[in-house]
């Protein structure tokens, strides 16, 4: 448990942390390179997908033992000066496979933003319905007219409800 604490705190200091501060410097640097700017855009590119990947993988691949560990390696490897891996699985993996597909992708987020925002159009006229009937039904229990006439019932109906409930 404690091991798992200390690596997923590694993987967010040196994961997201260090490498978003090295992204910082680059771009607020007053002689911007464009290699390291593209590595650093790179770099964010590979780590979101493979953060897309781990929420659904980790409900598979947690068992396994040094799950944590080979993650906070991956995350090292991708930027470390000396392997400098984002270039490597940039270009022979990502690259040539989305290139490959990028019409196909380019069309299913479209389709997916259409039915994403259909969606929320949906939800949203069903809350407004539905919240626009319980406030007015909290009017109408708020009212003083109603509320004075729902007491004088009440009081009404008590002797007859004693009566009929008074056992001899």
């Amino acid at each position: 448990m404690l091991g798992e604490l200390i690596t997923s705190s590694l993987v967010l200091v040196l994961g997201y942390a260090y490498p978003a501060f090295e992204c910082y410097k680059t771009v607020e640097n007053s002689r911007v390179e464009i290699e390291e700017l593209r590595f650093w855009c790179q770099y964010w590119i590979i780590v979101a997908l493979l953060r897309i990947f781990e929420s659904f993988g980790d409900v598979f691949m947690t068992w396994l033992p040094m799950y944590s560990e080979a993650k906070l390696a991956l995350i090292i490897y991708l930027w470390y000066p000396k392997t400098k891996g984002t270039r490597y699985i940039y270009d022979t993996l990502l690259k040539p496979y989305v290139s490959r597909h990028e019409p196909d992708i380019d069309r299913g987020f479209l389709e997916f933003r259409t039915r994403a925002f259909d969606l929320a159009i949906y939800y949203w006229q069903n809350c407004t319905e539905l919240g626009q009937a319980k406030f007015f039904q909290l009017l109408d229990f708020a009212s003083p007219s109603r509320r004075d006439s729902h007491l004088i019932s009440e009081v009404l109906s008590l002797p007859t409800y004693f009566l009929r409930n008074i056992s001899y």
